[in-house]
């Protein structure tokens, strides 16, 4: 065992610095001494799939966290391969052909006191030299063990099972990629299944580029592709696929089948290119060498995933039965790629419900006929494409190290707190669904609908999202937008002032807007234009012009509107209106809005419900936010009041200690009934940042930043379903969470919610790596430090 020496000097924390932070109870992490994950590992520059898994886990885990933990790598190598590390993180080298390796890495983990837990990627052929020797040092380590089982083999003899029942005896939890593998060790291994976690193998989120446009790109114009996957190797029969193209060639000429990656480096250390020489062979054999197209390389990420998604079916041929999982597999999956495979474990989960096809191990017919069938019948390879998609998103690296994550703080017995990295801000995917003429309404996954045409609802949350950023960052290139959703809602109003929601593609006012109320779109409309208003001093001048036209031409019919949310909406709009113009109409309107909800909360009210309706719907948190900015301009303590009372009923119906929950859209919560637990917005969910942050401002009460930042990290995974809400690949976000999985979709109205929530927290936590928690750290420091000086 070789130990890697860290770089740079050790940190050395003032004691009475540290003491005076331990007596408020926060503790200052230098980031050389944050609680540490040790992770046992092939990987990287060995090729192999257990170390890009690592390399993608670790990489997902550092991304999505922060100030959290400390990765380091232990690098599992032998005798016969052994490789030069770049990688910082790298801290041991743990040789399995030599046993007294173990020895010594068993020691150095026992004494270090700031490694918390281990957690072992574990594949049986990279400890077989030395089963009894890891068998030891599993028994050595002093610390919280978790292991991941990449195989899981059924029907073990009665040596085998004692090698895996050791592990299983010793582990503090266990991970497999599959019900099945769990099932297996249930079935046939001593081990009880509350042991067992089930994360599968990770997949990359991909922006599904357009397939024609990347078969141009790669020069596969015309041609019906094919493609296969990883390091080469005979367990791969690839040879399969080959014996079925002739009668696939028959009936599409321009079919295309890719074999990607070079030959595995064991196997081409032990017979050198010999499996590949024979697929050449049986290629000239059959005479397709116009058909076949070999990519004799280990591809790079980026270029692998534009393979895949060029692809029209993934091929997936293993002959292996007990193969429990495959990482090539899953990323098809997760690019768009219907597939054909072979039924190993995986495939027969995750195909199951039109989602593929599968064919018997080494049957060439079988996997001919299902060829052609799919590459005629687009409707189910696109039906398969959704249905893989919606099931495979789980998976996404975001995910699994979510999921990882809040294993290893539990195993390591909470000596692990996890803090969430804020994205970068992206708005490529707004822009993508803006048009010249404004923001469209829906995507299919995040390739805008035209056909779904706009709405003034839209465009409005776009309009105050983007004065939002433009106001944080003062860039040039985000006025283009402001024009254009302002112009829309300008193109929506009638000369009477009122306003259209409804627009189709062809800029055509629909039907929708006879048989809808459009009230509360109308108080979004105002919103936005009171929002714009309020940023006079920034803005151009004749934007903020043909706002404050617009919101005064319209402002005399909103005093016979009685939905609420408009009502709320209104008052908003007036807030930030009279931030910038000051006249006595805007404080008789807010007065007369703020009354009626008043009046209704009156109503409705009682020792327990503290509400203005007799449910919770959607956007409730604009009710109470609109009464306390009523208190705002008019100093009306009863509004201040009834605000706070009225928004802390709703927080405790959607907020525990760690999680946020917002009102299902599938059943409101009546009075007195039961809520539903899908169903969840990210709407609502930004609707209450945005009153967190107003509720903090007037009555500076901490604990609205602590659920100002529990809400926001429900985008980054920290809800009941532990997925990833906001998609930082395309900067867009999923249409909501149904019962077991989010909505691929990723709309207009998700993906300004997030951007307006991002941008909420910017001036509380909202650098990418400050969470509040570090800032509270960072301020009590410094008040520590100020109290030393005296």
């Amino acid at each position: 065992m070789k130990t890697r020496k860290s770089a740079g000097k050790k940190f050395q924390p003032y004691n009475a610095l540290i003491e005076q932070l331990a007596a408020q109870n926060f503790t200052y992490q230098n980031p050389e001494s944050l609680p540490e994950i040790l992770v046992l590992t092939t990987f990287p520059p060995r090729q192999c799939g257990i170390a890009t898994y690592s390399q993608d886990l670790i990489k997902a885990l550092n991304d999505h966290y922060v100030d959290s933990f400390s990765i380091k790598i232990c690098a599992l190598e032998t005798n016969d391969e052994q490789h030069t590390y770049e990688d910082a993180s790298i801290k041991y080298i743990l040789n399995t052909s030599q046993p007294e390796s173990y020895v010594e890495l068993a020691k150095a983990i026992n004494a270090d006191d700031n490694l918390k837990i281990v957690l072992i990627q574990h594949e049986f052929g990279l400890f077989h030299e030395t089963v009894k020797d890891f068998n030891m040092f599993v028994d050595a380590v002093e610390k919280p063990l978790t292991v991941v089982f990449h195989t899981v083999l059924p029907n073990p003899n009665e040596e085998f099972k004692a090698n895996v029942q050791h592990i299983l005896n010793r582990v503090d939890s266990l991970i497999v990629m599959t019900h099945n593998a769990a099932d297996i060790l249930v079935r046939d291994y001593i081990i009880d299944r509350e042991k067992i976690a089930v994360i599968p193998h990770g997949t990359h989120l991909v922006a599904h580029t357009d397939k024609n446009e990347l078969k141009r790109k790669y020069g596969f114009e015309g041609r019906k592709v094919l493609s296969t996957f990883g390091l080469l190797s005979s367990g791969k029969s690839i040879e399969t696929t080959l014996e079925a193209l002739p009668n696939v060639i028959n009936k599409a000429p321009e079919t295309l089948f890719l074999i990607i990656g070079k030959t595995h480096p064991t196997v081409a250390l032990q017979e050198g290119e010999k499996y590949r020489d024979s697929l050449i062979a049986k290629i000239n054999e059959l005479g397709i060498q116009d058909n076949v197209q070999f990519i004799n390389k280990y591809v790079d990420l980026p270029e692998l995933l534009e393979y895949l998604q060029l692809t029209d079916i993934y091929v997936f041929s293993s002959k292996d039965p007990n193969q429990a999982v495959s990482g090539t597999f899953a990323y098809a999956l997760s690019c768009g790629c219907p597939i054909i495979s072979t039924p190993i474990p995986h495939a027969k989960e995750v195909l199951a419900g039109d989602t593929g096809m599968t064919f018997d191990f080494g049957n060439s017919e079988q996997l001919s006929e299902a060829i052609n069938t799919l590459l005629f019948d687009v409707q189910r390879r696109n039906t398969m494409v959704l249905n893989g998609l919606h099931k495979i998103i789980h998976t996404a690296w975001e995910n699994s190290a979510v999921d990882h994550a809040k294993l290893l703080e539990r195993t390591a017995g909470e000596t692990i707190r996890l803090q969430y990295r804020n994205p970068e801000i992206n708005l490529q995917h707004i822009k993508n669904m803006t048009t010249d003429f404004g923001m469209l309404q829906f995507s299919k996954l995040n390739r805008p609908d035209i056909n779904t045409g706009y709405t003034i609802d839209d465009n409005a949350r776009a309009l105050i999202a983007m004065c939002q950023h433009y106001k944080s960052y003062r860039d040039e290139s985000v006025l283009k937008y402001i024009n254009i959703y302002l112009n829309f809602i300008d193109y929506c109003q009638s000369k009477d002032g009122k306003f259209l929601n409804y627009v189709d593609y062809n800029t055509n006012f629909t039907d929708q807007n006879k048989n809808e109320n459009l009230e509360d779109s109308s108080g979004r409309a105002m919103w936005a234009l009171g929002y714009v208003v309020s940023l006079g001093s920034i803005l151009p001048a004749a934007v903020i012009k043909k706002a404050e036209t617009m919101f005064q031409r319209s402002l005399s019919l909103t005093k016979d509107v009685y939905s609420t949310r408009a009502m709320a909406f209104t008052i908003k709009g007036l807030y930030y209106f009279n931030r910038y113009i000051k006249n006595a109409d805007t404080e008789i309107y807010v007065r007369l809005f703020a009354d009626r909800l008043v009046q209704m909360y009156r109503h409705e009210s009682d020792g327990e419900w503290k509400w203005f309706e007799g449910y919770l719907t959607y956007a409730n948190s604009v009710l109470p936010e609109a009464l306390l900015l009523s208190y705002g301009i008019t100093k009306n303590e009863e509004y201040k009041e009834i605000a706070k009372k009225s928004f802390d009923f709703l927080l405790s119906q959607t907020f525990d200690e760690k999680s946020i929950q917002v009102i299902s859209n599938r059943s409101w919560l009546i009075k007195g009934g039961e809520r539903a637990t899908c169903g969840e917005q990210p709407i609502d969910v930004a609707y209450t940042i945005l009153a967190l942050r107003k509720f903090h401002d007037i009555f500076k009460d901490e604990e609205y930043l602590t659920k100002m930042e529990i809400a926001f990290n429900w985008f980054l995974g920290n809800n009941r379903l532990n997925q990833v809400v906001y998609n930082p690949c395309t900067g867009g976000c999923f249409d909501g969470m149904e019962e077991h999985n989010v909505n691929l979709n990723q709309g207009a109205e998700s993906t300004v919610s997030y951007l307006m929530a991002r941008l909420t927290i910017t001036k509380y936590f909202g650098n990418p790596n400050m969470t509040y928690f570090r800032r509270k750290q960072r301020a009590n420091k410094i008040a520590a430090l100020r109290q030393l000086e005296f």
